[in-house]
């Protein structure tokens, strides 16, 4: 059976995949530019406070890191980090666009209302928070711990120590945490709607100058907002880790569960802003180089896969060229 050019090669499925790569290109160089600020606020992040113990200041954390671990310490996880990042922006971007794009064909319009990002957001973010948190949760693991192992075997063994269902530790924060890009692409959008409105092209591509602000505001409002999740997220990351189960003991914590009400308990209400600084600076920047590093590298993936779409229109005519002749 035949198949035509249209089937073969859709240009709208080509343009979800031109967003998707380019989310997960402009992610993982977004990421490896501010991984340091990542491993310091996950470090603070994940430090409970003991009864004997005061929790260390950043500054601490730094020197500690620095004397302890050398420059390396500061890239603890990197590659999972960077392959996680690249994954979840992948699946993000595929379903955001795919599912942006059904509603625009069922309301019949060019642009997406504020409800309708939240929706979009919330389908396409459900999705990236299922597939990608054993990945965080292998990142968190290899960052704590100073762990050398690649991410696949640290997913390994997670499994081997402690079950499949480990490697979805942190799942309910995160899908809560949903929320987070839901806001930051909320912002992002309907600023952006706006400013092309400005420019008079709703149809454009926005400008990567844009697209760096842009993402640096939406950002700041949604981790703002979330950051208790991101801790208990990352607390709960780190449960049932051998490695750490005789410090825990040691400072007379029980490690079996982790909730927002025993944090505030044992630490206050700072105890869930523990790292927010780093977190905010990191994440503003995270976000920022992603939507320039994105709205940049889409341009590229969609000449790619025109180039891709005459290849294939070259190859079919050539195809039929010679079937035509052995006909």
């Amino acid at each position: 059976m035949s198949t035509s050019l249209e089937e073969e090669f859709n240009p709208q499925e080509a343009e979800e995949l031109a967003h998707a790569l380019a989310g997960a290109g402009g992610g993982a160089l977004s990421m490896a530019l501010t991984y340091p600020l990542v491993t310091i606020s996950t470090k603070l992040q994940a430090e409970a406070k003991s009864e004997k113990e005061e929790k260390r200041s950043p500054w601490r954390v730094i020197e500690d890191i620095w004397q302890k671990e050398g420059l390396a310490g500061y890239y603890s996880g990197l590659e999972s980090a960077i392959y996680g990042m690249a994954v979840a922006n992948f699946i993000y971007y595929y379903f955001y666009e795919s599912t942006g794009r059904s509603i625009q064909r069922l309301r019949r319009k060019t642009q997406l209302n504020a409800l309708e990002s939240i929706v979009t957001g919330a389908i396409a973010g459900s999705a990236t928070a299922i597939a990608s948190n054993p990945i965080w949760v292998a990142n968190t693991r290899m960052t704590i711990t100073k762990s050398e192992k690649s991410t696949l075997a640290m997913m390994l063994q997670i499994v081997k120590d402690d079950g499949v269902l480990a490697l979805f530790k942190g799942l309910k924060p995160a899908l809560i945490l949903v929320t987070n890009p839901i806001i930051q692409y909320t912002v992002f959008e309907q600023l952006k709607n706006m400013i092309l409105g400005l420019q008079g092209n709703q149809n454009a591509i926005l400008a990567p100058s844009w697209a760096f602000l842009l993402g640096a505001v939406g950002k700041l409002i949604a981790t703002g907002v979330t950051y208790p999740y991101i801790t208990l997220k990352t607390r709960k990351h780190m449960e049932g880790d051998k490695n750490l189960k005789t410090k825990a003991e040691t400072a007379g914590k029980s490690e079996a569960k982790v909730s927002a009400i025993e944090i505030i308990k044992k630490e206050g209400i700072s105890g869930l802003y523990r790292g927010i600084g780093y977190k905010l600076v990191q994440s503003i920047l995270t976000a920022a180089f992603l939507f320039y590093f994105k709205e940049g590298l889409v341009l590229w993936a969609i000449k790619a896969l025109r180039l891709l779409r005459q290849f294939n229109q070259s190859s079919l005519r050539q195809r039929r060229i010679i079937v035509s002749k052995l006909g």
